[in-house]
């Protein structure tokens, strides 16, 4: 890209689109732009069309998405599957109808199996069944990263797609149902801490192994990989670390300030048992992330300290 070019980030305000936004302004680029959901509804086919006819932009890294935790996902599964199918697909093919010269798609690992391999290769999507607690959200990004690859098959394009791991950091959703887990624990142990309670109940044992990604991180790699990659296969982006849910408690627990006890209620799912991507592609590529995790939650503690708490947009 050059520091002209015309960049789409579609879903700037959040906390990935935003992050995506401070990195290319950090790196010098001067002709960003961006529409709110007010101004662009990307689930309407016409308007997307109008949009990009309109803008023409070079280059789009679509971060858009209806996203949420365990509650969300299970419980509203045709909505996540209509919306963010929709609104990638209406993008992804604009750009294509446009002349783009190149667009990024932001998926999720929970793209991966269930019981993938770990840590999980890029290799290994689609080898067996999904985790069923978001597997709706999973099938629609599945969806478009593979409408990138036959784009770029039977057309030529040169359209690429990353998955990150979990991601926190600033601008994250902190609602009290709808959010991931780091945001959510950071919440609540902030609250029960002002409020002086004696112990916080968190959902399943504790045991699932997660891996964690400052987001602006991912930023960064979603630069580095506009500007230095292209292929078919999805690029994994992780640190290649992992610890148990139990841990990461005592850690956001640690950092927020609050002694009180943490008592674990077994009859909440846990999800999937084990998340960890196999980095090893974004390594070779030249990449590796810089943010240590208990540096990244003293970072999210302060954001979420100094901004009123978002609720699902």
């Amino acid at each position: 890209m050059e520091k002209t070019s015309k960049i789409y980030v579609a879903g700037h305000r959040g906390m990935v689109g935003s992050a995506i936004v401070r990195e290319l302004q950090c790196q010098g680029y001067t002709n960003i732009i961006t529409r709110t959901h007010k101004e662009l509804d990307l689930i309407n086919q016409q308007a997307v069309n109008d949009f990009f006819a309109e803008e023409k932009p070079e280059y789009v890294f679509l971060a858009a998405a209806k996203v949420g935790g365990i509650i969300a996902n299970s419980s509203a599964l045709a909505d996540f599957m209509y919306d963010n199918m929709m609104l990638e697909m209406n993008v992804i093919n604009a750009a294509w109808r446009n002349g783009c010269r190149k667009l990024e798609f932001l998926g999720s690992s929970c793209i991966y199996p269930r019981m993938a391999p770990q840590p999980m290769p890029e290799s290994c999507l689609l080898t067996s069944e999904l985790e069923k607690t978001n597997e709706a959200y999973a099938l629609a990004k599945i969806s478009g990263l593979k409408y990138c690859e036959y784009l770029n098959r039977q057309y030529g394009t040169d359209y690429i797609s990353v998955m990150p791991t979990n991601l926190y950091g600033p601008n994250d959703n902190y609602h009290p149902e709808h959010s991931h887990v780091l945001p959510a624990l950071i919440r609540r142990f902030h609250e029960a801490k002002e409020a002086g309670a004696e112990s916080v109940t968190c959902w399943g044992d504790g045991s699932p192994l997660r891996e964690f990604l400052y987001v602006d991180d991912l930023a960064n790699l979603c630069v580095f990989l506009m500007n230095n990659y292209s292929g078919n296969e999805t690029v994994n982006a992780g640190t290649g670390k992992e610890l148990t849910i139990k841990e990461l408690t005592e850690l956001v627990a640690s950092t927020v300030g609050y002694e009180g006890k943490i008592l674990w209620d077994t009859t909440r799912p846990n999800g999937t048992p084990r998340k960890l991507l196999d980095v090893s592609k974004a390594t070779r590529l030249g990449w590796t992330y810089k943010t240590e995790l208990r540096d990244g939650i003293r970072l999210a503690y302060e954001d979420f300290l100094h901004n009123s708490v978002r609720a699902e947009r």
